[in-house]
């Protein structure tokens, strides 16, 4: 009998369902106040877009203790069963498993994808369970370009405030599309669309018990659609808004678990990036618009004091990791004040590429090596404040846009210095 993740009730009530064309997968973990809304919002989407499509949502949970997957049940019509669907009719089933085991991520997104499987679904998409602000059209977006347009992969394609999401803007972003040479705006975005072939494909991958499945599964399914030649674009989704929930994360292991990833799959890789020139444009579905954002609190102080507290205390790791006319300007730039505080492109390019490389020698135990570049990226966000204090967030995209084809124009440095012996 094959072996599956896919809890017994669940695993039964797919096997009634038999064939499905499309399935919305919703993680959840204490989501008991918004979950409600992102059903209601998938169910109108799937029934208002794709009506003569049979589909499925299923909701995998984390151990919530709030009531999370009874909202969900009790927010579903027809929940209990799964009974056949008309040919031409709405009905949308709806399958509520728990998820248990680690890491616990992963094993989320691996029932997605056999149920998946087991379907055999045309098409996918995953949606956060917090969301405040989805709406039945994400559906239609993400779905769409996967149904009518042949593509494989759907990206979401966000309008942020200029200092939210700082780390894909300063390093995420411009890292991954240097590698594969796409320009995926968000390539950490939770919420997208592939398809069940791809879904299929993600299955096949032995990553289940590795950081990867704990940490960084958004950057790798991305990442391993570019890497595998699937055909990827991205979507307009408009403004994400989350309900807020406390998340007992510091920024060196958020750091670590994103950067971390992202470095693991260039060792996977490797043979894919290192051919790589240049970056080319994904088509874009839905037109991008301004929308209002809140604030975001910054302490340029504290960044900066960090980062001069790292001097002291990293020194020997930045030593050894960056190159010498990197650290002779970093020396320089702790006795910089006020708006003289910058750090050109040019050298946080070197900084990023050298960690990379650092962490492919084994220089020094991955995590240790990357929560030290903690302080050196508040000196690059500080930096980042200060260009941008006065700009609009259309300028502070120009300004990514430049900092990305810095990252282009010097993987070269990253290429000759990665093919260098071991130690």
């Amino acid at each position: 009998m094959e072996k599956y993740l896919i809890k017994e009730e669940a695993l039964e009530k797919t096997r009634e369902i038999k064939e499905a064309d499309l399935l919305v997968g919703i993680p959840s973990f204490n989501s008991a106040h918004t979950i409600g809304h992102v059903v209601q919002a998938v169910r109108e989407g799937l029934s208002r877009y794709f009506p003569d499509n049979r589909s499925v949502i299923v909701n995998c949970d984390e151990d919530s203790t709030d009531g999370t997957m009874d909202v969900v049940k009790n927010t579903a019509v027809n929940s209990s069963g799964a009974a056949s669907l008309s040919h031409k009719g709405n009905h949308v089933f709806i399958i509520v498993t728990p998820c248990h085991g680690l890491p616990i991520k992963g094993n989320v997104f691996r029932t997605f994808f056999e149920i998946a499987n087991m379907l055999n679904v045309r098409a996918c998409l995953v949606v956060d369970s917090d969301l405040k602000s989805i709406t039945p059209e994400w559906v239609e977006l993400l779905m769409k370009p996967l149904l009518v347009e042949g593509y494989q992969y759907v990206a979401p394609l966000y309008y942020r405030h200029k200092y939210d999401g700082t780390i894909t803007k300063n390093i995420i972003y411009p890292l991954t599309r240097s590698l594969y040479g796409k320009r995926i705006r968000h390539p950490m975005g939770k919420d997208c669309g592939f398809s069940g072939e791809l879904a299929r494909f993600y299955l096949s991958k032995d990553i289940w018990g590795t950081d990867v499945a704990k940490f960084g599964l958004d950057i790798w399914m991305t990442t391993t659609a570019l890497a595998n030649g699937f055909k990827v674009c991205q979507s307009f989704l408009g403004t994400k808004i989350r309900n807020a929930k406390f998340v007992n994360t510091d920024l060196s292991s958020m750091l670590y678990q994103v950067v971390g990833t992202t470095f693991n799959l260039m060792e996977m890789y490797e043979q894919v990036w290192s051919t790589v020139s240049g970056s080319e444009e994904v088509y874009t579905v839905g037109s991008q618009r301004a929308v209002g954002m809140e604030p975001v609190f910054i302490n340029l102080d504290r960044m900066i004091d960090k980062f001069k507290l790292g001097m002291k205390e990293l020194l020997k790791i930045w030593e050894v990791v960056l190159p010498e006319e990197t650290m002779n300007f970093l020396y320089r730039l702790t006795y910089m004040q006020g708006r003289e505080f910058y750090i050109p492109d040019e050298v946080w390019t070197k900084i990023i590429y050298s960690f990379a490389i650092a962490s492919h020698r084994n220089v020094f135990n991955t995590e240790h090596l990357i929560k030290s570049l903690t302080p050196l990226y508040l000196a690059k966000l500080a930096s980042f404040v200060r260009e941008t204090w006065e700009s609009s967030s259309s300028e502070v995209e120009e300004k990514i846009e430049k900092l990305c084809l810095v990252f282009e124009k010097e993987k070269e440095f990253l290429i000759k210095n990665w093919r260098v012996e071991r130690k």
